[in-house]
């Protein structure tokens, strides 16, 4: 028995003619190009309510519904959808936002720290994930991590510069056990160039290069994960981080036409 018999998650198919497919029964509507990913439940919620979002579509699931929004901002037209956590739901609703014509998304989310000198809010743009989850060995071949596309990470740095904000370019680790960051993965992977933790970018990202669609993320640093111990550090109830959040998400989602 050859290797990616042995162990299933790296027997890669590139058959593209998937038997399940988004809106198999339905035409999809027509979504915006630009699309924010946003994990802030409670910031997409205000968005949409203060700027009257149009509700252009209703995902659904066991967890509920997932609307997808759009609104005009600065003459453009930007839509945005709550990123699910946990890299299957999240990649299976950026599926729907591509097949109703979402092409550059930005995602914006806070990311556990592995550094313990990054403090909580700490921006962090991620140059590449590693692929310590399942989804994205069913979009591209088995590697060890995915690079960002540059592209996007350029335009989120140079955006971030020019507003004066600090920020660290870094690698992610992207994993699906929260419950299984011991003390020796953590030394291996920031080994390998790794501040952060979380669990969707290497999916979201081979999502994309599967499509052929632009993607890029930008985090928040959060709970400190590290040698000794965990520390929560309150990294959720920072309402003014998690809004500014989404809006230099939707700067960076423009500058992607330019």
């Amino acid at each position: 028995m050859t290797e990616d018999k042995l162990y299933p998650i790296i027997d890669f198919d590139p058959d593209r003619d998937a038997i399940i497919r988004p809106f198999m029964t339905e035409t999809p509507p027509d979504f915006p190009e630009l699309v924010v990913m946003c994990f802030f439940k409670e910031v997409v919620e205000k968005v949409a309510e203060q700027y009257t979002a149009k509700t252009v579509y209703v995902g659904k699931s066991e967890v509920g519904p997932v609307p997808y929004y759009e609104i005009r901002y600065k003459g453009q037209r930007l839509g945005f959808f709550q990123a699910m956590v946990g890299a299957p739901l999240a990649v299976g609703f950026m599926e729907k936002a591509i097949l109703m014509g979402g092409r550059k998304f930005i995602a914006c989310g806070g990311s556990g720290v592995l550094n313990p000198d990054l403090a909580v809010g700490h921006l962090l743009i991620p140059t590449a994930a590693i692929r310590d989850e399942g989804t994205s060995y069913h979009y591209l071949p088995p590697a060890f991590e995915i690079p960002m596309n540059p592209k996007v990470v350029q335009r989120i740095e140079k955006l971030v510069k020019q507003e004066g904000l600090d920020y660290l370019l870094t690698k992610t680790w992207t994993t699906d056990a929260f419950y299984r960051e011991t003390k020796g993965r953590v030394a291996r992977y920031k080994q390998a160039g790794c501040d952060c933790v979380e669990m969707e970018a290497s999916a979201l990202a081979a999502v994309a290069e599967f499509h052929g669609v632009e993607f890029g993320a930008v985090f928040y640093g959060g709970d400190l994960v590290h040698a000794d111990g965990w520390d929560h550090r309150g990294w959720n109830n920072r309402t003014e981080i998690r809004e500014n959040l989404f809006w230099l998400a939707a700067r960076a989602c423009l500058s992607l036409k330019e």
